[in-house]
């Protein structure tokens, strides 16, 4: 028998628990013995102890994390070292910090600190660790019109509240919209955003992905909440078509179609998606930014009438008996 020591872990997608060596180094992994999910050697960080990979993104990785003190799991984002000497790194990481610790906002990620202990710079935040809606369009291609138009609601009411504090986010997209245990969606990584009254440099003018990333941004022209507006309507145009709005073989082309080509609304896409649906998003998506929605409150009370125009027409269709969920039924 080995006299190495040997630490208990769980594993985080199957739950088995299992004995890694001890001497690995926080963070190394070792596949799940029943699984094969990688599973991690917990690292402290204070008194919270990280246990899982969660995500990665550009300048750190998420983990989720159990809070000793207070007994509850969150998120910790531990900055990459190798960024750390990169004054533009830190700065997104600072104003990722600041921008969500001052917005108070059910779907907006809440910040509960932002530390460094023993050279790693960290932050902790809400738990929302069930997937992304992009995971869940590459997973379901096409999400219900009723769950994009709620989503669509929520996270306009999210980048309103921003606006109030002279906030632009400036990478909306599927990947930035969490959804936590109440599958309530979260928009998290203010990495790129930026005050209102701040001078943008011109070589970050088109920051963000461009799938979302709005025309007038492509062209260089001066940036406001109707850029962030539009890369939330070509968000949900995804989502609810399982199509991004415009594509293209190269970037160069991809981001000319932003600029050039005419927009194909989703019901013509997908021909179950209703008129005022249609509608809203075609306008969320207009290439002059003064043809969208002049505020979030008039997105929002549009997305609110074709919400409830969809569920009269639902509750007008005929009531079809429930063949798949009989059958569910009779396997338990």
């Amino acid at each position: 028998m080995s006299d190495k020591p040997l630490k208990m872990v769980k594993c985080g997608w199957c739950e088995n628990t299992m004995f890694i060596p001890g001497d690995l180094p926080p963070l190394a992994t070792e596949a799940c013995s029943k699984c094969g999910h990688a599973v991690m050697m917990p690292m402290q960080l204070r008194q919270f102890e990280l246990r899982s990979l969660l995500g990665s993104g550009g300048n750190g990785n998420v983990y989720r994390a159990w809070d000793t003190t207070l007994d509850r799991f969150v998120a910790v984002k531990l900055m990459k070292k190798e960024l750390m000497e990169d004054a533009k790194a830190m700065e997104a990481f600072y104003r990722e910090a600041r921008a969500c610790a001052r917005l108070n906002h059910t779907n907006i990620i809440h910040i509960y600190t932002f530390d460094e202990w023993e050279g790693h710079q960290y932050l902790v935040m809400e738990l929302a660790d069930r997937g992304s809606l992009d995971a869940r369009i590459d997973k379901l291609r096409v999400l219900s019109e009723l769950d994009v138009l709620d989503i669509g609601i929520k996270i306009a009411s999210a980048l309103d509240m921003a606006l109030k504090y002279n906030l632009l986010h400036r990478d909306i997209k599927p990947g930035n919209i969490l959804f936590n245990a109440d599958h309530e969606p979260k928009l998290v990584d203010f990495g790129l955003a930026r005050n209102l009254e701040a001078e943008v440099e011109s070589s970050d003018v088109t920051e963000g992905t461009p799938y979302y990333v709005a025309p007038e941004k492509i062209k260089r022209e001066p940036e406001t909440f109707l850029s962030d507006m539009y890369s939330l309507g070509a968000t949900l145009y995804h989502a609810v078509t399982g199509h991004v709005p415009f594509d293209a073989p190269t970037v160069e082309e991809l981001v000319a179609a932003q600029v050039q080509t005419p927009l194909t609304p989703p019901n013509l896409v997908v021909p179950e998606i209703t008129q005022p649906t249609s509608d809203a998003l075609v306008r969320a998506l207009a290439k002059n930014p003064a043809d969208r929605f002049m505020s979030y409150d008039e997105f929002i009370m549009t997305f609110e009438v074709a919400r409830g125009a969809l569920l009269r027409a639902q509750s007008q269709m005929p009531q079809q008996k429930p063949k798949a969920l009989t059958s569910w039924w009779r396997r338990q």
